[in-house]
């Protein structure tokens, strides 16, 4: 039908289905490529252009339905807990005076943007805190 192999239209499938993927990471298409790649090797031994294009489209619809759910629930709970495991609850320096607006704090001899609750009273520079949360990549701390 194609002048070429039947496998070969869906490893061009997969492989642009990965640079969309790679460009636009938003999960969908690594689907398509899944679907693909094992469409391309059951089109070696097994099926016609349209027996393929079935399994093809099943095999998609079975990726987004169940894996894409599965991957993006895995990828958030990894990216949350990291943070909070390694620096919540650690008493660290504060190498410059923290008020609501502007501090730091060393942390493994790194410098972190840190800030008190809003009604706090600042804290000195010399002082040790207490890691008590994060907005972001700016640690809330609290006075020991």
């Amino acid at each position: 039908m194609f002048g070429f192999e039947l496998w070969t239209v869906y490893a061009i499938i997969t492989a642009i289905s990965i640079l969309i993927e790679i460009m636009f990471p938003t999960m969908f298409c690594i689907n398509f490529a899944l679907a693909g790649l094992i469409t391309s090797v059951v089109s070696l031994f097994w099926g016609s252009f349209y027996q393929t294009l079935v399994l093809f489209l099943v095999l998609s619809a079975l990726f987004i339905i169940f894996v894409k759910p599965l991957l993006i629930k895995l990828l958030k709970k990894d990216t949350h807990t990291d943070f909070n495991s390694q620096y919540l609850g650690k008493i660290v320096p504060a190498i410059e005076p923290i008020n609501t607006k502007s501090g730091a704090v060393s942390i493994y001899e790194e410098r972190w943007e840190a800030r008190v609750k809003e009604g706090c009273d600042e804290i000195a520079q010399g002082s040790d805190v207490r890691i008590i949360g994060n907005d972001s990549l700016v640690l809330l701390v609290e006075k020991i």
